[in-house]
């Protein structure tokens, strides 16, 4: 019982629900991948790309929680958490990411060279955003950059090579992304700015701030668009576009500047069904 208390906690710690915002669009990539090239579909190949998505948004999630564990003590509404409440030792999360990180490059060994040399590189930028609030207001963007590797990622686990149709994925999920988080610091603007802390919230204010987020998520719909034109994507993908646009605009209507009661419902419930959906009707046009 003390085993699955202790993998609970860790599981609360990176908080792998939120899994379901990348690994859809890794999927993605990946099966763009076997259907557009030459490829062959290996199973073993999707396991390995799946498990480098766990264990890379396993570093970044705990390390963001190791590094901000003061800040989050301070904070009423993250005190709870693993680190600041004492459920889980600080030295015992830092430990649980230098696992992750080695078990990351070992990984990728497996995968393909380029993959092993380029995960320094991914593991940088989604470490590097825990740092990022604390001298800029467009630590939104790193943390969208972090996750729209997820798309790219994939297809290079594939094919060893880049090409223009999963990047404009990745750069989807980088301004969806970017988008969803800058409505989730809402709920911390006053608190960052009274600790000397960096969020597009604290820079524009509410009002102006979900305005940006919209821009970001009509450059998000723009490029997905775009990748279906150019994919040549039949009806499958263009109801799944559908949808998950119609999901960003819902998200817009329930969250007000003077309203933010259903901040959570619009971060992780609305998103997190969106890119489910998305990748679902993406990933039968491509084999259908």
């Amino acid at each position: 019982m003390q085993t699955v208390s202790s993998v609970s906690r860790y599981l609360s710690l990176v908080k792998f629900s939120h899994t379901v915002f990348a690994m859809p669009f890794a999927l993605i990539g990946f099966f763009l991948a076997v259907q557009t090239t030459d490829a062959v579909l290996e199973w073993t190949l999707l396991l390995k790309v799946v498990l480098c998505m766990v264990l890379a948004r396993n570093s970044a999630m705990a390390f963001n929680r190791y590094m901000d564990r003061d800040i989050d003590g301070r904070n009423p509404r993250t005190a709870i958490r693993e680190i600041p409440s004492g459920m889980i030792k600080a030295n015992a999360a830092l430990i649980f990411v230098l696992l992750n990180c080695a078990a990351f490059i070992v990984t990728t060994w497996f995968i393909n060279p380029l993959c092993f040399f380029l995960s320094p590189v991914a593991l940088t930028v989604v470490l590097g955003y825990s740092l990022t609030k604390r001298f800029t207001a467009l630590c939104h963007l790193v943390l969208g950059i972090g996750l729209g590797l997820a798309p790219i990622g994939a297809y290079l686990a594939v094919t060893g090579e880049f090409a223009l149709l999963p990047l404009l994925f990745s750069f989807a999920v980088l301004f969806w992304v970017s988008g969803f988080d800058i409505i989730y610091a809402l709920q911390d603007e006053e608190f960052d700015s009274a600790n000397g802390l960096f969020s597009i919230p604290v820079w524009l204010g509410r009002k102006r701030a979900l305005r940006l987020s919209e821009i970001l998520h009509g450059d998000t719909s723009f490029l997905l668009f775009l990748a279906g034109f150019l994919g040549n994507f039949g009806v499958f993908y263009w109801v799944g576009f559908a949808l998950f646009i119609a999901l960003l605009i819902y998200q817009h209507l329930i969250v007000k500047p003077n309203d933010l009661s259903r901040v959570n419902m619009a971060f992780f419930t609305t998103n997190g069904v969106a890119s489910v959906l998305f990748s679902l009707f993406v990933i039968s046009d491509l084999f259908l």
